[in-house]
């Protein structure tokens, strides 16, 4: 990275943050460009140089996010540990949601839940495929090859189980993640596995 790249970088890396601290004060859409700039410390001019909207700037926040997240896993857990697991287990003892991973994205989204709000606002910035290109990646893709789902069918499998998981992540933001972790992770699993008297134990969560 040459230093006009490195400036940019560091610029726009203080325009998120400076989102990031005014979410936790207040809603985006009382949250105005100049409030941004000061927080930020440029000028408005500098704001525009990166981003049209302040919709542009929550997407790069939220994906910086996300990145953040991803961050707490090493590239050989990511790139060996799950992988390695799924080709280790049978396929009955394969689920395509668990709380392994479940539980500690759903904490990272309650401690992040007021930028993760303002993310799913504006759905260009929810886009499934960008977002969650390693869950895809690393989780279902190689499961879903281990059941021996057609390569044509697979992206129709990725697309119901994240969206459907986000569908649930939305519902409990609007609660302002008031419910357990633990009950949101049960939720999703019992959705995704329903088995006899799982309703009835998640509830009990």
């Amino acid at each position: 990275m040459n230093k006009a790249e490195s400036k940019y970088f560091h610029t726009a890396a203080r325009m998120d943050e400076a989102l990031i601290a005014l979410l936790e004060k207040k809603d985006l859409e009382y949250i105005t460009v100049k409030e941004i700039c000061e927080k930020a410390g440029v000028n408005r001019s500098t704001f525009y140089l990166h981003y049209e909207t302040i919709a542009d700037l929550v997407n790069e926040t939220a994906e910086r996010i996300n990145e953040r997240f991803l961050s707490c896993f090493s590239q050989n857990e990511k790139a060996a540990g799950f992988p390695q697991k799924i080709n280790n287990q049978s396929p009955e003892n394969l689920i395509l949601i668990s709380k392994e991973y479940l539980l500690p994205y759903l904490q990272f989204i309650k401690d992040n839940k007021r930028i993760y709000r303002a993310a799913f606002r504006n759905p260009s910035a929810m886009l499934a495929d960008a977002r969650y290109r390693d869950l895809q990646k690393y989780i279902l893709l190689p499961i879903l090859r281990k059941f021996g789902v057609p390569a044509r069918h697979q992206p129709y499998y990725v697309a119901y189980y994240i969206e459907g998981v986000m569908a649930i992540v939305k519902a409990w933001l609007k609660q302002d993640c008031t419910d357990e972790v633990e009950m949101i992770a049960g939720i999703i699993e019992a959705c995704v596995r329903p088995e006899s008297g799982e309703y009835e134990k998640t509830t009990k969560l």
